[in-house]
């Protein structure tokens, strides 16, 4: 019987289980290497690793918790969990059950890309849907946003801290003409019509082609298609979750813990700001950690 079984062993789930780890107890990490940011070439804006390979810091963190004996670090996937608090049951891929007295879950999300050519392509270079982890480096350039709902308007008026080029795509949505008007007193040119593909042009610049109207290029667009949680094990659960603009997430109490006891979540499954962050994902995983252990003490 393990203390903690963590699935997902990205930032979230690492920076878990390194608390844990710390505090001696027994821990195993399930994880399937696939992590939301692989398609990025570079993780900005956490502390100590700013412009790194996401995947080369995830691989020096799994190489620091070597020193740790009580965290094992397992290459499989999660397919069911049951069980209740002081005795879950983990069934692995591989067949296997692994019992635990707590769970972390930070299996994280993954976006589902339209259906338009180019963009899945593009995604995490000419694409991207975060300005904290992007946009100093594209500071100052053309910057196109594709309209997912009215959390685009919110868009428009953070990136000012970064550009006053910005071009907004309609992508066949009904704009209010009251933030129209707005838009336009910001100087924010609306291009309606449908997109139908984007070609990338090397780096970050992409051009937008349109079923109405010429090409529009742009030195980095962002976008924010729909996501959804990257493994289903919280439905049997029947874990409280959290509709948010642009998919659902897990509903955690200030302690992250879920609606059921013992079980905790962490990362972007159960972060309801955007845009996504490593250093939120990281922060709320020791927290995660954290409160699991406390949860232990006798």
């Amino acid at each position: 019987m393990e203390d903690v079984i963590i699935i997902g062993g990205s930032f979230a789930g690492l920076a878990g289980a390194l608390q844990l780890g710390r505090a001696r107890r027994k821990v195993i990490v399930l994880d399937t290497g696939l992590p939301r940011n692989r398609f990025a070439g570079f993780s900005h804006g956490l502390l100590g690793h700013d412009h790194k390979p996401p995947l080369d810091i995830l691989a020096e963190a799994r190489q620091q918790l070597a020193r740790y004996p009580t965290v094992r670090l397992v290459n499989a996937r999660a397919d069911s969990i049951s069980g209740a608090i002081d005795n879950f049951s983990v069934l692995t891929g591989d067949g296997e059950n692994l019992g635990a007295r707590r769970l972390i879950l930070s299996y994280g999300i993954v976006d589902q890309m339209p259906d338009v050519p180019g963009f899945a392509e593009s995604w995490g270079t000419s694409i991207v849907p975060c300005p904290y982890c992007d946009g100093f480096e594209v500071a100052g350039q053309h910057w196109g946003l594709v309209w997912s709902g009215p959390q685009s308007h919110n868009q428009v008026r953070l990136f000012r801290d970064w550009t006053d080029k910005l071009t907004l795509f309609a992508n066949g949505h009904d704009i209010a003409p009251d933030i129209r008007a707005d838009l336009a007193r910001r100087n924010t040119p609306v291009v309606d019509g449908r997109i139908t593909a984007i070609a990338r042009h090397g780096g970050h610049n992409a051009t937008v082609k349109l079923d109405s109207g010429p090409d529009v290029a742009v030195d980095i667009l962002f976008a924010h298609p729909r996501n959804k949680p990257s493994a289903s094990l919280h439905e049997p659960l029947g874990l409280a979750t959290i509709d948010t603009p642009l998919g659902i997430i897990l509903k955690v109490d200030e302690r992250r813990q879920t609606s059921m006891p013992g079980i905790y979540a962490a990362g972007d499954l159960a972060n309801p700001i955007t845009p996504p962050s490593v250093t939120l994902a990281s922060s709320h995983g020791a927290m995660a950690g954290i409160f699991a252990q406390q949860s232990m003490l006798v």
